[in-house]
């Protein structure tokens, strides 16, 4: 990253028929916003002009062929397309979800090159958005295949962090898809995100069994017992601060969480419902243990108010805020460890 610029703040817009350019926009019209970062579009300015003007809204941007010529303290559209989409808002389209993943694959490509620094990816209909260049459950698979590293969904606020052993699995196949090689790399990679991205030095993690009441000792199911805790001792073993399995229910209610860093939860709805119930237009959606950062609002296209100019833009502030972070976060471990090294290695040739 040049020195003396600010971070370049890459955006995929998502479904055009959603609220995700809404909420990229109201976050934006805030001018404060652009002391923090410069802001890159990935859409064309067309599309951009008759959004605002559906939504009664008024920016000034800037219309660049490349996010490598994005200027700062102006809201940048890179104009990935020239022709004008038909926008239907509220209505599930198949040319939402091919303007969605064009907006996509073009910040990821642009974020790959380092022509961004950071993505927030709006919120994407993960039917409509299907395609033979797109099949995956969501933003996080497709990153995995797209980025270096072991990507973690990560949803994040202040207060409270819950990764996910798996993410979009279905039910039926949580059980089988839960085997010590992933708790292991699940592990580490929430570690080493709490310790890279949010500077924790040694992170306390707490682990959700798999079955009510984490088995009941194989009463209600044997994988807690057969899977997890082995895996759990292992590790502990091995200095690292984990500990469960917790029984799932009560685990929130009763406040436990707050005796932890990060929470891993042993699938999609067992980790997100109580976070959202907790932290919902706060949390952010953070795609951790990958060479790049990106992060998400915790919400969806939210079609019911497309186009009403009602939605909150809250959580999606929250994740350019988060993205930020992070990248300063990571910019200062790297700094940091690169230094330790250094030392430790002039002290072996000594």
């Amino acid at each position: 990253m040049e020195e003396n610029r600010k971070i370049r703040l890459g955006i995929s817009i998502g479904d055009l028929n959603g609220i995700g350019c809404e909420v990229a926009l109201k976050t934006f019209e805030d001018s404060r916003m652009l002391d923090f970062c410069t802001p890159v579009i990935f859409a064309s300015n067309k599309t951009i002009s008759y959004q605002m003007k559906e939504l009664n809204m008024s920016i000034v941007f800037n219309g660049v062929p490349t996010a490598s010529k994005a200027i700062d303290n102006k809201l940048n559209i890179v104009n990935v397309w020239k022709e004008v989409p038909r926008i239907n808002f509220g209505e599930a389209t198949e040319e939402g979800g091919k303007y969605a993943l064009k907006s996509l694959k073009a910040a990821v490509d642009s974020l790959k090159k380092g022509e961004i620094d950071v993505l927030v990816t709006a919120p994407i209909n993960k039917n409509n958005i299907q395609s033979e260049e797109f099949k995956f459950p969501g933003h996080t698979d497709f990153l995995a295949q797209e980025l270096q590293g072991e990507s973690l969904m990560f949803m994040v606020t202040e207060s409270l962090k819950v990764g996910l052993l798996t993410d979009h699995v279905a039910v039926k196949d949580v059980s089988a898809a839960i085997i010590p090689r992933l708790i292991r790399d699940k592990i580490n990679t929430i570690e080493k995100s709490l310790m890279m991205d949010f500077g924790i030095r040694k992170p306390k993690i707490a682990l959700l069994g798999i079955n009510p009441h984490s088995g009941d000792n194989g009463v209600i199911g044997k994988e807690d017992d057969e899977v997890l805790k082995p895996v759990i001792q292992e590790m502990s073993n091995m200095g690292h601060l984990v500990y469960g399995p917790y029984s799932a229910d009560s685990f929130f209610g009763s406040d436990g969480y707050k005796k932890f860093d990060a929470i891993l939860a042993a699938y999609h709805d067992q980790g997100l419902i109580p976070f959202k119930t907790i932290s919902f237009g706060q949390g952010v959606n953070y795609t951790a243990g990958l060479d790049k950062v990106r992060t998400s609002p915790d919400h969806g296209t939210a079609y019911e108010i497309a186009g009403k100019g009602v939605a909150d833009e809250s959580s999606f502030k929250e994740a350019v805020f988060m993205a930020l972070k992070i990248f300063k976060n990571r910019t200062e471990y790297q700094e940091l460890t690169k230094d330790i090294l250094k030392k430790q290695r002039l002290k072996r040739e000594r």
